[in-house]
């Protein structure tokens, strides 16, 4: 295209114009195999990396695919360097296979002799290997099948696993679809995942990833752990199978910090697996507890580091990780891909939102300039301290207000990083706060009251982050977060996109103190976002007064 919105560059870096009628469409297809890395206002750009090539390759795109995404969007050529080393990254995956022998050992396999040659020398990778099965194979140590995919990730040779899945002990799980069926694009990823066996699937919050956790239940009909971020999660995990599937409330336990249950279907908390006891994890038992034919991780972005090492050790079972974004602010992207599987299957946000699934939204960065005298306070503070003292300026509270003010009637989150700030901002507005602190019983309590309007307005802490059902909610006020954590800006927004029985438009807004750490946390914050194509309308807080 002579007039394209894709400038892409020898670095790898593909730049787009945001104001170019071609865009969305450009961007769309681009974030399928690209990173956003930096979303100003007028060129965003994007990083074609290894990774991101490979997660799309295992999704079913290929080299051509690829760049006949750049040649159609691109306004100058492609280099050649940058097509020849996109083609070649790509073509990488599957050179190399793990599957069974006749014997069922584990096997190493490539028809390509120099990579195996060179991947067989390897300091890390030549310790599992226990011997020569033929001139195009070498035989795996048996517990190395995990430890083997995270080292030739590493060396830029990812590996294919073929090696299938223990069945587990079949248990019967179907879908009660007597008033409701699987939307099209959760019916893809079920298909998608039940295909392979293994893998991530990307969706929006409030798109539906519990069904499709479900349904992939239903598929494998056979004993499940579920692993999630909190019991308020597990709670909801639980009602939905129980109003979704044919399981019964015998059928499904809750391991937690509370209750100890180990049933056909468990769902365990990510912090009960990497709790320790006298130095030991104290509760690993449950991933032996039965022959589970399938583990499900919610929030696969947040899967605590310790059971990164746990899931080495169980590639037999099917693995099936749920999230609205791959990005991990450790940058263990790799192990995700690894350990629980590659993208199998990513829906774009705006495309779901355009088939009416998930609410259309608004966003906002209403910035706020400081009083001299905390300026002041700002500019002598040692570097550790400067996000704090900007991110929690009591002059965001009158912001608040303004806002909470100009959305009477509507279902409000008011959510913030720090407990004495949302201490303050429940006194001033009013209304009730929820935090870590909060009992289960207590929280559960008053998401219902929310739920189901007779409250009207709640301040939350990260424990609301996620796995929060609150479909009615559409206005989310963002006083301060986890620093510039772009999986924590997808997820607060995700609250206001589950399908309202309302008319509301979905606002969400961002408070932030002007020319401060805040202001550049909160642009890499919007990164992610930036990529699904939501852009920010910057406000001032005198702007507040005049909106309708």
């Amino acid at each position: 295209m002579a007039d394209g919105p894709l400038i892409v560059q020898s670095d790898r870096t593909v730049l787009l114009e945001v104001a170019h009628p071609d865009a969305e469409s450009a961007r769309h297809e681009l974030a399928v195999f690209a990173e956003l890395e930096r979303a100003p206002e007028h060129i965003h750009t994007y990083r074609i990396t290894r990774l991101g090539l490979w997660n799309a390759r295992a999704a079913g795109h290929t080299a051509e695919d690829m760049l006949a995404t750049l040649d159609q969007w691109t306004r100058f050529p492609v280099p050649p360097s940058v097509a020849t080393d996109l083609r070649e990254t790509v073509n990488r995956y599957g050179r190399l296979t793990i599957d069974r022998g006749s014997d069922g050992e584990l096997i190493l396999r490539s028809t390509d002799k120099a990579v195996l040659s060179e991947v067989s020398r390897n300091k890390k990778i030549s310790p599992l290997l226990i011997g020569r099965a033929s001139d195009e194979a070498f035989v795996v140590d048996a517990w190395a099948r995990g430890q083997i995919k995270q080292e030739l990730l590493k060396i830029g040779w990812p590996a294919d696993d073929l090696a299938g899945y223990t069945p587990g002990t079949p248990h019967p799980i179907s879908l009660d679809e007597a008033d409701w069926n699987l939307r099209p694009y959760q019916q893809q990823a079920v298909d998608t995942f039940s295909r392979d066996g293994s893998g991530v699937v990307v969706l929006p919050c409030g798109a539906g990833k519990t069904l499709v956790g479900a349904g992939a239940m239903a598929t494998t009909k056979t004993t499940t752990l579920i692993l999630v971020t909190n019991t308020v999660s597990a709670r909801q995990w639980r009602d939905e199978l129980l109003k979704r599937t044919s399981l019964t409330a015998e059928e499904i336990g809750e391991y937690s910090g509370q209750i100890k249950e180990i049933k056909p279907v468990t769902i365990a908390t990510y912090q009960i697996l990497t709790s320790k006891r006298k130095g030991v994890y104290a509760h690993l038992d449950v991933l032996d507890a039965l022959d589970w034919g399938l583990i499900v991780y919610d929030e696969v972005h947040l899967l605590p580091a310790p059971v990164f090492k746990l899931t080495a050790d169980l590639q037999a079972r099917r693995r099936l990780g749920l999230t609205a974004t791959l990005v991990r602010e450790d940058g263990r992207e790799g192990d995700v891909f690894s350990l629980i599987g590659p993208k199998r299957f990513d829906a774009p946000w705006k495309e779901i939102e355009q088939q009416g699934f998930i609410s259309p939204a608004s966003c906002f960065e209403v910035r706020i300039d400081l009083p001299s005298s905390e300026r002041l306070e700002y500019a002598a503070a040692p570097d550790d301290e400067r996000y704090r003292l900007a991110a929690t300026s009591p002059s965001k509270i009158e912001a608040v207000r303004d806002i909470v003010d100009r959305h009477t009637g509507e279902q409000i989150l008011v959510i913030g990083q720090y407990l004495d700030q949302l201490d303050e901002l429940s006194d001033a507005l009013g209304a009730p706060k929820i935090t870590g602190a909060t009992p289960v019983d207590e929280r559960e309590q008053l998401f219902q009251a929310f739920r189901d309007g007779t409250l009207n307005v709640l301040v939350v802490s990260k424990v609301a982050n996620f796995s929060v059902d609150l479909p009615e909610a559409s206005v989310a006020i963002q006083v301060s977060g986890s620093f510039g954590s772009r999986q924590e800006e997808a997820q607060r927004l995700g609250r206001l996109l589950r399908p309202k029985q309302t008319d509301h438009t979905a606002s969400f807004y961002t408070l932030i103190a002007r020319d401060t750490v805040d202001q550049d946390f909160a642009q890499n914050r919007q990164r992610f976002l930036a990529e699904q194509g939501y852009s920010y309308t910057i406000l001032d807080t005198a702007d507040l007064g005049h909106m309708s």
